[in-house]
């Protein structure tokens, strides 16, 4: 996916939009980011569990575009349109296609591109501000959260891509 760069800022949220470019789609010092975990991963393999009752990829990549969207919502204060997927955090998806695994990524991304969007348009002024339905924390550190969801999740899809090679 390549985007134009979000025009320059400076202070906080120039540095928000940094770490969740880094932990979503940009070179990162620290490794692979969440886009480029699931870069070439078929249906198949994102539909595998290690066990039962265990999340797999294609789980793990529809919690990481819910959250995206419930802080989008919470730094807006908009209930939104509603997540396009029935239930929350964890989502029970229909089988799997090649298809609707694209369409599961592009969901990804559309969540992503939406939270840049509304996090380069926030008031820097208001990062201190606590936000409702967070346990009182505030904007900033809603924003640099879910670039570390984006990381956690990516050592855990990059973790059941390597326990797939050795289960074959």
């Amino acid at each position: 996916m390549k985007k134009p760069r979000a025009r320059q800022r400076r202070g906080e949220i120039a540095v928000l939009l940094h770490v969740l470019d880094e932990a979503f789609d940009r070179l990162a010092w620290h490794g692979t980011n969440l886009r480029g975990a699931l870069r070439g991963v078929t249906a198949r393999q994102a539909d595998w569990r290690p066990a039962p009752g265990r999340h797999n990829i294609r789980e793990i990549a529809m919690h990481a575009a819910y959250w995206k969207y419930r802080v989008r919502n919470r730094l807006t204060g908009e209930r939104g349109e509603g997540f396009p997927l029935r239930g929350n955090n964890w989502h029970d998806l229909p089988p799997v296609t090649q298809k609707r695994w694209r369409a599961e990524r592009e969901l990804l991304d559309r969540s992503h591109r939406d939270l840049m969007k509304t996090v380069e348009e926030f008031p820097e002024e208001l990062l201190s501000r606590r936000l409702g339905g967070t346990q009182g924390r505030t904007a900033f550190r809603e924003i640099a959260g879910i670039a570390l969801h984006d990381v956690y999740h990516t050592g855990q899809i990059q973790l059941l891509k390597a326990l797939q090679k050795e289960a074959r």
